[in-house]
């Protein structure tokens, strides 16, 4: 399946799901977006680099783009990962931004980077625009 395909049943086929509270800072927006991560099985040392925007009411602003990728297994579960990376960011999505940070962001690129390292849990405390490094 091509690439492309496969965003496009991603971002289908997420059921978006509203943050209960308004983001209001960039360290706040990182695990606002993360909060739907769940790494594939066996698919340690596996990371992708998504580069998106959002629109100031905090929706996907066109369609994501892999900037990087390392991936690990044999290709069912490379693609397992991918579909879960993009997936887990259209499930997070939109976000319930404030006034401001909505103001901020709308339409600047933002980049997250989404690996998979035994188990280790999300780490949120990176700066978004700067490439923020969540691990499941």
């Amino acid at each position: 399946m091509s690439p492309a395909l496969l965003l496009g049943a991603v971002l289908l086929a997420a059921t978006p799901v509203q943050a209960e509270r308004t983001v209001g800072t960039l360290r706040d927006l990182g695990p606002a977006l993360t909060a739907c991560w769940r790494a594939p099985p066996e698919t340690d040392g596996s990371e992708v680099t998504v580069r998106f925007s959002l629109k100031r009411d905090g929706s996907l602003l066109g369609q994501p783009r892999i900037t990087y990728s390392k991936l690990v297994g044999d290709s069912g579960r490379q693609r397992a990962f991918v579909s879960a990376a993009l997936g887990a960011l259209a499930e997070c999505l939109p976000v319930r931004l404030s006034e401001s940070l909505g103001g901020t962001i709308a339409g600047r690129p933002l980049t997250i980077r989404f690996g998979a390292r035994g188990g280790v849990t999300a780490q949120q405390d990176s700066y978004i625009p700067l490439g923020g490094y969540y691990d499941e």
